[in-house]
C-alpha cells in the first residue's frame, strides 16, 4: 500500500468522512487517492479557511476535524487556523505535504520546517520520516487532540514517504498516549465550602462545552440554586431562557453577569481560564471571596488572586462528583437568589430599536425571532463589534450553537467555520453574523460554499469601518480615525450573485426580519447586507485601562 493510501485508510479506520484541503506539488499522490476514498474533500480557495472550517466542523459535531495542505507556503498559510484552534482548545488533525527526506534542511522548492513553525501552536507533532510510522502517528493524533484538553495536532509528511510502500500489517501495530493526570482529591472540601457559601456564581467556560458538561452544570446549578454566568467561549452550557442564565461576562459582556460576579463569595469556575477578558481589575470580585475550579489542564488554576481549591479532571466528571459529594439540595440561598434575579431582570436584551439608521441591536432582535421559529440554527461570528453583539444579544439554548474566536479574535473566521458547521450539520441552518472587514478576508469562500452545496446565510453588519478599533478611537484617543474607514467598499450583494449565490441589501429596519428569514429557508447561500450606523458602540464596555471607568454608552443594562 502507497503512503497515500495508508494516510487515507488511517483517517478512514477513526471515521472521518469530510476534510478541507487545497492541493499542491508534493500531496498529489494523496489526492490521486481521495478520487477512490470514501472521505468527503471539501476544496476550499484558501489555506487558511481550510483550518476555519475544520475548526469549525469540530465545534458543531464534537469531533475532530481534519485540513490539508501542502508544503511551504500551503502549510504556512494553515498557521492561523491552527493557532485559532489551539487557542480555543478545538481538536483538529492538520496535515501538511513537506520536500523529500533527502532534500530536508537544503532549501529545495516549497521547504518550509513546518514542524518547528506549528510546535508553539499545537498539542503534539509528528513529522513521518519512516512510513512505518505512520499509521500510528495517525491513531495517536487522533487520540492527543481528543485527550485532556483537547487541541490541533500536525502531522507533516515529505514526499517520499507519501510515495514509499507501506506493508498492511503496520495497521496492527500497537500506540499508547500517556493517560491524562488527574487530581480530584479536593472535591469533599470544595462541597463544603459550597454548602458555606452565601453568594456562590458559577462561571462555566468553553472546556465545558468540550467535555459535554451541559447537564451536569445545570443540574448542579439547580441543585443549589447557583447563577451561572459564561464568558464566550461558554455561551450555551446553560440555555439563555433558563432562570439562572445570567449571560456573559467579559469586556463587553452583561452589567447583570459583571455585578453579580463581583459579589460573588464563592465562584465555581468549571473549564474556564480566567482570561484577561474575563477576570480583570475591573471584574474581580471581593479579596474574600473563594474559588472552586475544575479543570483538566493544570496550568490554567491560580491565575487570579483567591484562596482555591484546584480539581484536575474533566469538567463533566469533575461537576458530578461534586453533585454526588452534595448528596441533595443545598441551598436556596433566597436573598442571593431575588439579588441575582433582581439584576437579570434589569438586563433584558430584547429592546426592539425601530429607529434608523439601524443599529445592530434590531438585527440581532429579528435573529433571534427567525432562530426561535426556526429552531435548529447554528450561529458562527466573526471577529468585533458584530462578535460582541451576538454574544451581547442572541438567545443561545444549547452547547454548540454559538461558534466564534474567542482565545485569538481571528478576522475573518466567521463564513469558513459557518462552512465548516454545515458540512457536520448539514441538517441545520447555519448563520454568520460577520463585518464587511471580516468578510473581505475570506469571501472567496462564498465560492466554497455554492460548489459544496453548504448552503449558510451570511449575516453582513456592514457600517463601512473597521468597527471594533474605531470605537477604541472613537472614546480613547479623540476620534483620531487612522486605517479604520473602508474606503471602496465593494456591492457585497452583487460579489454573492458573482459566486452563484443570493444577496439581499437592507436599508430600514422593517425589511431585516423578511430578508433574514427569506436567506435561512433558502436552499443555496445567500447574503444578507445590512446597512448599520458606524456611530453605535457595543456596551457596556470595560477598558483595559483599570483607571478607566466602566463605559456604559445609552446601554440600559
Amino acid at each position: 500500500m502507497k503512503g497515500s493510501r495508508a494516510l487515507l485508510k488511517a483517517l478512514e479506520d477513526k471515521g472521518v468522512e469530510t476534510m478541507f484541503g487545497y492541493p499542491g506539488g508534493v500531496v498529489i499522490p494523496i489526492y490521486d487517492e481521495i478520487i477512490d476514498s470514501s472521505i468527503r474533500h471539501v476544496l476550499v480557495r484558501h489555506e487558511q479557511c481550510a483550518a476555519h472550517m475544520a475548526d469549525g466542523f469540530a465545534r458543531a459535531s464534537g469531533n475532530p476535524g481534519v485540513c490539508l495542505a501542502t508544503s511551504g507556503p500551503g502549510a504556512t498559510n494553515l498557521v492561523t487556523g491552527i493557532a485559532t484552534a489551539y487557542a480555543d482548545s478545538i481538536p483538529m488533525i492538520a496535515l501538511t505535504g513537506q520536500v523529500g527526506t533527502g532534500s530536508l534542511g537544503l532549501g529545495a522548492f516549497q521547504e518550509v520546517d513546518a514542524y518547528s513553525l506549528m510546535m508553539p501552536i499545537t498539542k503534539h507533532n509528528f513529522r513521518v520520516l519512516d512510513l512505518n510510522t505512520l499509521p500510528t502517528a495517525v491513531k495517536e493524533a487522533w487520540e492527543i487532540c481528543r485527550a485532556g484538553r483537547p487541541g490541533p495536532v500536525h502531522i507533516d509528511i515529505p514526499v517520499d514517504q507519501i510515495n514509499a510502500e507501506i506493508e498492511e500489517g503496520m495497521f496492527d501495530a500497537e500506540h499508547a498516549v500517556k493517560a491524562v493526570p488527574e487530581d480530584a482529591s479536593g472535591i469533599a472540601a470544595a462541597a463544603r465550602w459550597i454548602r458555606d457559601a452565601s453568594r456562590p456564581v458559577i462561571l462555566a467556560g468553553g472546556g465545558a462545552i468540550g467535555a459535554d458538561a451541559s447537564p451536569e452544570i445545570i443540574e448542579l446549578a439547580e441543585l443549589a440554586n447557583i447563577p451561572v454566568i459564561t464568558p464566550l467561549m461558554g455561551i450555551g452550557i446553560i440555555p439563555t431562557s433558563h432562570p439562572l442564565c445570567m449571560g456573559s461576562l467579559g469586556m463587553h459582556g452583561r452589567m447583570c453577569s459583571l455585578n453579580a460576579f463581583r459579589d460573588a463569595d464563592l465562584i465555581i469556575a468549571i473549564g474556564c481560564k480566567f482570561s484577561d477578558r474575563t477576570y480583570s481589575p475591573q471584574t474581580s470580585p471581593k479579596a474574600d471571596c473563594r474559588v472552586v475550579h475544575i479543570d483538566i489542564d493544570c496550568t490554567e488554576f491560580n491565575k487570579h488572586n483567591h484562596e482555591a481549591i484546584n480539581i484536575l479532571c474533566d469538567a463533566k466528571k469533575g461537576a458530578r462528583m461534586l453533585i454526588d459529594a452534595l448528596g441533595g439540595r443545598c441551598g436556596p440561598h433566597p436573598e442571593w437568589h431575588a439579588r441575582a434575579q433582581a439584576l437579570k431582570r434589569q438586563c433584558k436584551c430584547d429592546y426592539d430599536y425601530g429607529s434608523e439608521p439601524i443599529v445592530p441591536q434590531k438585527v440581532m432582535f429579528e435573529l433571534n425571532r427567525v432562530m426561535r421559529e426556526e429552531g435548529d440554527v447554528i450561529v458562527t461570528t466573526d471577529v468585533g463589534q458584530n462578535q460582541m453583539w451576538a454574544m451581547h444579544y442572541l438567545e443561545i439554548e444549547r452547547p454548540r450553537q454559538l461558534i466564534s474566536s474567542g482565545g485569538f479574535g481571528t478576522m475573518g473566521f466567521g463564513l469558513p467555520s459557518a462552512i465548516g458547521a454545515k458540512a457536520a450539520r448539514p441538517d441545520s441552518k447555519v448563520v454568520t453574523v460577520t463585518g464587511d472587514g471580516g468578510l473581505q478576508m475570506v469571501m472567496q469562500e462564498i465560492a466554497t460554499s455554492v460548489a459544496e452545496d453548504f448552503p449558510v446565510t451570511i449575516c453582513l453588519l456592514n457600517n463601512g469601518w473597521l468597527g471594533m478599533v474605531r470605537q477604541w478611537q472613537k472614546l480613547f484617543w479623540n476620534k483620531r480615525y487612522s486605517a479604520t474607514r473602508l474606503g471602496a467598499d465593494p456591492d457585497f450583494v452583487k460579489i454573492a450573485e458573482a459566486f452563484g449565490a443570493e444577496g439581499i441589501r437592507v436599508e430600514r429596519p422593517g425589511e431585516i426580519y423578511d430578508a433574514l428569514k427569506t436567506a435561512v429557508n433558502s436552499d443555496k447561500t445567500c447574503l444578507v447586507e445590512i446597512i448599520t450606523d458606524c456611530e453605535e458602540d457595543i456596551t457596556p464596555m470595560i477598558p483595559a485601562n483599570p483607571s478607566v471607568p466602566l463605559i456604559k454608552g445609552r446601554c440600559k443594562f
